[in-house]
């Protein structure tokens, strides 16, 4: 590239970088005809030269450019200020100490001089060409100056925390929080489960959870149980599809139908996290200990299925305060256990309380608490209570070959209004008025 030229390109650029901060929003547009622009002047260059006669222009560079007139009018003036843009004559050797350029033309040879002075001139371009894109500008620099009416209008959005010890904080931000706030998962409980919260914000709903509450909806699980079930047993949800397919088929196996393991699913939680193995190791264990037939061991786990995932040692623990402590007989635990399996998993405390109260106070023989085993599941304050009232009365009769005989079902299970007219033969006035004075 001659000399001339490319001093002259410089001194363009370092205009049009004094003005590339105003044209900031514009420089997608102009970035489309910039190429075709330079092109034209550089073509344009020799036809300015070969015109320039005065020496007392100087060879500075283009003419500086005008302020932008207007926003609407800044890409037309833009181009025209181009399409015009000048290059002033050399001055000879003798004007360098005036700081011009001396003059290239004695350089340039004759047949390049001809050819520069075919003038060459820029298309027009139709404003609406220009002006088509203007929906496109791109948004607003970082750096651009804002007034203090746009800044206090901005509201920055709160930074996620990198540690908490609540879901709360991430739900605003995390989609597969908000979609189990939404079908009923209380995370308050689930956070207070080790590792559940940090399992949950790894998890995608789309990807890891929809399947698992498909999969739950076939096993029989209710739509309006999903919440609750999910709330107190978050980790199914990083189980293996396959793996929770092969657990209900050895249930199916066990010839457990459907409503069964829905029944048993829905109320044990857990019972899904437990191995083929592990599940066949408790079926036999209570079928051994307790020497139940297959059919009463399944009933026993479907109407307390939380038997087959709670720990087997305060059960082992029961059976024998039952035998040893409470003296009952082999035959008599397993009608005992049958009829009421919440037995095995009571506490031992409470249980030899309300033996000692209904056996060595009441006076109930071991036949009959085996006959109505239920009466060790009502809490003994309304037992003491009841009796306490019956004695006052002159009432409590508990043998069933005397007259006006009371059973301990009877006893524990009708509400206060219907004990009192049907068992007492009082009014329920009669009952409080007595209860006060204990």
């Amino acid at each position: 590239m001659p000399p001339f030229v490319c001093h002259a390109f410089k001194a363009s650029k370092q205009q049009d970088a004094a003005l590339s901060w105003k044209m900031a929003l514009w420089a997608r547009q102009v970035s489309r005809w910039c190429c075709l622009l330079q092109t034209a002047r550089a073509a344009e260059f020799p036809r300015r030269l070969s015109g320039r006669s005065s020496p007392a222009q100087g060879c500075r560079g283009f003419a500086p450019l005008a302020l932008l007139p207007s926003r609407n009018d800044v890409l037309p003036w833009r181009l025209q200020a181009y399409r015009h843009v000048t290059v002033g004559s050399c001055s000879p050797p003798g004007s360098a100490k005036e700081g011009s350029f001396s003059s290239p033309e004695s350089n340039l040879p004759s047949p390049v001089k001809q050819e520069q002075a075919k003038a060459e001139t820029l298309p027009d371009l139709n404003a609406k060409i220009l002006y088509e894109d203007w929906d496109d500008i791109p948004p607003s620099s970082a750096l651009e100056e804002i007034s203090e009416e746009e800044a206090v209008q901005i509201i920055a959005e709160p930074l996620l925390p990198l540690q908490s010890s609540t879901l709360r904080d991430y739900v605003d931000h995390s989609e597969t929080l908000a979609k189990l706030v939404h079908l009923g998962v209380d995370l308050s409980q689930v956070e207070k489960r080790q590792k559940a919260g940090q399992l949950l914000l790894t998890l995608d709903f789309e990807k890891d959870i929809r399947k698992i509450l498909l999969f739950l909806k076939d096993v029989g699980v209710e739509d309006n149980q999903l919440g609750p079930f999910l709330t107190k047993n978050p980790y199914i949800l990083a189980e293996d599809l396959e793996v929770l397919e092969t657990r209900v088929a050895y249930l199916k196996s066990k010839k457990f139908g459907k409503a069964e393991i829905a029944q048993m699913v829905s109320r044990a939680p857990y019972l899904l996290l437990f191995s083929v193995e592990r599940l066949d190791n408790r079926l036999g264990f209570f079928k051994n200990e307790l020497g139940l037939s297959v059919k009463k061991t399944k009933d026993l786990v479907i109407r307390l299925p939380r038997l087959l995932t709670g720990k087997l040692e305060p059960v082992k623990e029961n059976l024998q305060v039952c035998q040893i402590e409470l003296g009952f007989q082999r035959n008599e635990i397993q009608q005992i256990v049958f009829k009421t399996p919440k037995i095995l998993t009571a506490s031992k405390k409470r249980l030899k309380q309300t033996f000692d109260y209904l056996h060595n106070i009441m006076g109930i023989p071991h036949h009959m608490l085996t006959r109505f085993p239920q009466v060790f599941n009502s809490k003994l304050l309304r037992i003491k209570e009841r009796h306490m009232f019956l004695t006052f009365l002159g009432r409590a009769q508990y043998d069933p070959a005397q007259p006006s005989y009371i059973s301990l079902d009877q006893l524990v299970s009708l509400p206060d209004e219907v004990f009192c007219t049907e068992i007492a033969k009082a009014s329920i006035q009669d009952f409080e008025k007595f209860l006060k004075t204990l």
